[in-house]
């Protein structure tokens, strides 16, 4: 399954549209932990539809056509070549979030995916590719970009350029300003796929097992949206709408029942973060960077 290159860069869907509702934004808050506490009045307008709060993150399972992960195809212009990843060597890379807008609790947005890039790393060492999807609404209003780079570990040696992927946000070198802890509940996992993604690497213990898991981990995009839900508890005063972008790159996987520290680092309206779980020496998350608007 090869890499064409540079016809990769003409692949794009065709454009989606799709309807989302206040159960949705809901489903996703509880899935990444908020609401643990029913009598936390923070927390609460994020899964309670009395006065609704939407997390940034939810872009991420929403704009996915409810987890079913969509990967640009290629459009139908006579000689284009086709490039297919090898799904079973892909591993998430990075995420990013960027709000044109605040969210609305419910909508519905039409979404584009396009490949924006494809890196060979070497036919031992594979390549990678990074996509774009954009949100518009029914005015046309352009309301969120979501970038995410893929690491295809079987894919490289395609002839492709080795230099100039998008560079990880560079961390801070003093000692975080600030640390915060996270719980995960060991049925987390089982929760979150609700979203959509129902990889049985979430839930299925043999499944894991045969990945190299202990047991089932929890969803990457879950740890991405608990690192966005700090941000907004310690420096956001849980107002949503102050975030503009979240970025972040996966590291290690986060299993269900794990505590979560958040280190932070900040620059003026620039949050720099990282994830760690100290019970086992892991660094789940790396170079993340959150953008506040002013």
């Amino acid at each position: 399954m090869p890499i064409y290159f540079p016809d990769i860069l003409e692949q794009k869907t065709e454009p989606r549209t799709f309807t989302y509702d206040e159960k949705d934004i809901m489903l996703y808050a509880l899935g990444i932990g908020m609401g643990g506490d029913p009598m936390n009045e923070r927390e609460l307008p994020f899964v309670y539809e009395k006065t609704l709060k939407v997390m940034p993150t939810v872009t991420t399972v929403l704009a996915s056509a409810r987890g079913q992960f969509i990967r640009p195809a290629a459009d139908q212009r006579s000689g284009l070549r086709i490039s297919e990843l090898n799904l079973l060597m892909l591993v998430h890379g990075e995420q990013k979030v960027e709000l044109h807008k605040p969210l609305p609790a419910s909508g519905t947005i039409t979404a584009t995916s396009r490949t924006i890039g494809a890196y060979d790393k070497g036919k031992e060492r594979g390549a990678v590719v990074v996509d774009e999807t954009v949100w518009t609404d029914e005015k046309g209003e352009k309301v969120a970009t979501l970038t995410g780079s893929t690491f295809a570990r079987g894919d490289g040696g395609f002839g492709g350029p080795s230099q100039g992927a998008p560079e990880p946000h560079v961390m801070p070198e003093r000692k975080p300003d600030l640390s915060a802890q996270f719980d995960t509940r060991p049925d987390q996992a089982l929760l979150y796929r609700l979203n959509g993604d129902f990889n049985p690497l979430h839930s299925d213990p043999e499944v894991a097992k045969q990945a190299g898991f202990p047991r089932p981990i929890l969803h990457g995009l879950c740890t991405f949206g608990i690192t966005c839900r700090a941000v907004l508890q310690e420096f956001c005063d849980y107002d949503p709408t102050r975030i503009l972008s979240h970025q972040a790159r996966f590291s290690a996987p986060v299993f269900p029942g794990d505590v979560i520290t958040v280190d932070f680092w900040q620059n003026r309206n620039a949050i720099s973060f990282e994830a760690r779980v100290v019970d086992r020496g892991a660094t789940v998350i790396k170079n993340g960077k959150t953008v506040l608007r002013a």
